[in-house]
């Protein structure tokens, strides 16, 4: 359980950019490419000795972070539509995905072709465009812009995200 722990890696601005696990920071620490910050209350015992576990380590040396993707899946899909029905708007946690351009007619598994839609709007067009089902999209699908913390605000759930709550921005707190 240790060894899996949530650890907050801190660049060495101080800005937040991932959450490993304990067994990644501690290789990171003990190879001198991050300090330890804060610590939790686990602690991890080896051969030849006892460490306590990091809560949160800051990299040594600044860098470069990608800008992050979106990654496509059914709950980023729901949240991005805002868990409605895209056909009759009615805002349910019991939705399917739809292809707008059906699969077996050349339509493909992306951002722009897949919305949530409810179980009857989902029967009621079935292999048919929305066009030929005589049925609107509300608005058009979109890839959604992933914001800088989007790799932690997904992962702040726990005891571990309140003891990072001094390392990281209010606004995170405000979106969970």
């Amino acid at each position: 359980m240790e060894m899996n722990s949530p650890v907050l890696v801190l660049n060495y601005n101080y800005e937040p950019i991932n959450i490993c696990n304990a067994r990644r920071a501690l290789v990171l620490v003990l190879c001198g490419k991050a300090e330890v910050l804060d610590y939790n209350q686990e602690i991890i015992h080896t051969s030849f000795a006892s460490i306590r576990c990091p809560s949160v380590i800051r990299l040594s040396h600044l860098i470069r972070r990608p800008m992050a993707v979106v990654k496509l899946s059914r709950r980023e899909i729901f949240r991005r539509d805002n868990y409605s029905c895209q056909y009759c708007g009615i805002q349910t946690h019991d939705l399917t995905l739809d292809h707008i351009i059906p699969r077996h007619r050349g339509g493909q598994h992306t951002w722009e072709n897949l919305v949530s839609a409810c179980r009857v709007c989902n029967h009621r067009k079935g292999g048919r465009t929305p066009e030929e089902a005589r049925m609107r999209l509300r608005r058009q699908p979109f890839q959604p812009p992933a914001g800088p913390y989007y790799a932690i605000e997904r992962r702040l759930k726990g005891p571990a995200a309140e003891a990072w709550r001094p390392f990281l921005p209010a606004s995170l707190y405000e979106q969970v």
